[in-house]
């Protein structure tokens, strides 16, 4: 068997190619990814929980089916990582903070059970922001999380260690969830793909909720097609799940090679470019402007609730964590970060008829975006108006507007998160300094075949996804 080099950082599909063809071990596999992590974490602090003994011990029973010829697919003795808000049997889950003391799961979750059963191996649970309710990646429990294309940078959050994992070749992917941009952003950050399907596309059960009308379970790779092979094993129906779609899941790996051919493009100009970094907006115009040399159509269209919508989402996100982590600010408020305890706190002052109010504004966007997919396939936007920005940075000027971290990371990604639709972001180049730059897709409710197809006919016109960061 011929030793190949750095397979941490080889795609899935290609290592699941050598798997098959018995070229590369699932041990040799986990070995690789068990010596990288040994090697990065003192920098990167992507893991809460490694799994080293579990997963090498899932890594020989995978090298056994196989080589009795139970292959089970692509992902068979891949090894992936999961933000510790997703429960795994037997290891506790953190939520990324000290007071989560008793979450020991029984079960897996749902997404964790159907990566099991497609012959996943799991490496470990993953650092975030604490109780998902940042996006920078802070975390005074366990560390912040090193954006591996820059030190003192931030990640990005709150899966954060899913997407500097991923990046850093600590993992072969991850999942994450994503309320408001907390897959997309990071992914944007840290220079790799991040993708959310459309709401009930995957289910929630056995995932720990920050918004439970609001929260998706996402995948980060380091290719688009990764991340078909991934969401094609843990999509589908559970009817343990309230929020999970009865709808029919396609192969959303079978036609990613048919292009852009006759897709309509929407650019909210507008609204998505008025606030925004010049590098960004060139980076991003140059990936919009392939897709169109690519056989696309681009508009431009009005799209005014992408400014609006901070307003309607704040008193949801915030009055549905407050019901989630009640029990814990009564039982642990004083060992949390003060910054992450004042956002929950703030879910306190959200009156029934904000809630209403703002309930009654998602049902008018709704109707609102569907008037304008009417017109368009997909939106296209950067994914984060910035490039990732030093550790302890409060505050950004953009185009000559301050505005908060927090308004200026999510203010594209909250959109589709608010009315449930799938969004991809894919590497589209980078900054003066070297960070990397996004770009966002968006598309209509459970056409997540779509945006993959658009995401990987951009991805396969450039060369960005071989460029490793600094650390790697």
């Amino acid at each position: 068997m011929t030793r190949i080099e750095n397979l941490y950082l080889l795609p899935i599909a290609e290592v699941a190619a050598l798997i098959r063809k018995r070229e590369v071990s699932p041990v040799e596999l986990v070995k690789a990814y068990l010596e990288r992590i040994n090697a990065m974490e003192p920098t990167v602090k992507a893991y809460i929980t490694p799994m080293p003994d579990e997963a090498l011990s899932a890594a020989f029973e995978a090298e056994k089916a196989i080589n009795r010829g139970d292959y089970l697919g692509p992902l068979h003795g891949i090894p992936i990582g999961l933000k510790d808000v997703f429960d795994i049997k037997g290891v506790r889950t953190t939520l990324g903070t000290k007071g989560a003391v008793d979450l020991m799961p029984t079960e897996d979750s749902t997404a964790a059970s159907k990566l099991r059963k497609a012959g996943a191996i799991f490496l470990g649970k993953l650092n975030m922001t604490e109780l998902a309710f940042g996006i920078t990646g802070e975390n005074i429990h366990y560390g912040n999380t090193a954006n591996p294309w820059k030190r003192g940078h931030i990640s990005g959050g709150s899966s954060s260690g899913s997407a500097a994992a991923t990046a850093a070749g600590e993992c072969a992917a991850a999942l994450g969830t994503d309320t408001g941009g907390s897959v997309r952003i990071p992914a944007s950050l840290c220079g790799v793909v991040g993708l959310i399907p459309t709401f009930g596309r995957v289910s929630l059960r056995g995932v720990f909720p920050l918004s439970w009308s609001m929260d998706h379970v996402g995948v980060i790779t380091r290719t688009v097609q990764d991340c078909a092979i991934l969401l094609n094993a843990i999509s589908g129906y559970d009817p343990q799940d309230t929020s999970s779609a009865d709808v029919e899941v396609p192969d959303f790996a079978a036609n990613l090679d048919q292009g852009v051919q006759s897709l309509r493009i929407g650019l909210p100009l507008a609204h998505a470019w008025d606030i925004l970094d010049d590098t960004v907006s060139n980076r991003v115009t140059r990936a919009t402007e392939t897709l169109a040399q690519m056989g696309a159509s681009l508009t431009e269209v009005s799209v005014p609730f992408f400014s609006s919508i901070a307003d309607a989402f704040s008193p949801i996100a915030r009055g549905e964590a407050i019901v989630s982590y009640q029990d814990l600010l009564k039982s642990s408020a004083s060992s949390l970060d003060p910054n992450v305890k004042q956002r929950v706190e703030m879910g306190l002052t959200v009156s029934t008829p904000d809630y209403i109010r703002a309930q009654q504004a998602r049902s008018r966007l709704r109707q609102e975006a569907r008037a304008v997919f009417q017109q368009v396939d997909l939106l296209a936007t950067p994914t984060c108006i910035i490039a990732a920005p030093p550790y302890s940075t409060e505050e950004v000027k953009v185009g000559g507007t301050k505005m908060t971290l927090l308004d200026a990371l999510g203010r594209l990604t909250r959109f589709a998160n608010f009315i449930g639709l799938p969004a991809i972001s894919v590497p589209c180049g980078f900054s003066e300094g070297g960070l990397p730059i996004g770009l966002q897709l968006i598309g209509r409710p459970f056409e997540e075949a779509e945006v993959l197809r658009a995401a990987h006919a951009y991805e396969t016109s450039n060369q960005w996804r071989l460029h490793h960061p600094s650390l790697a």
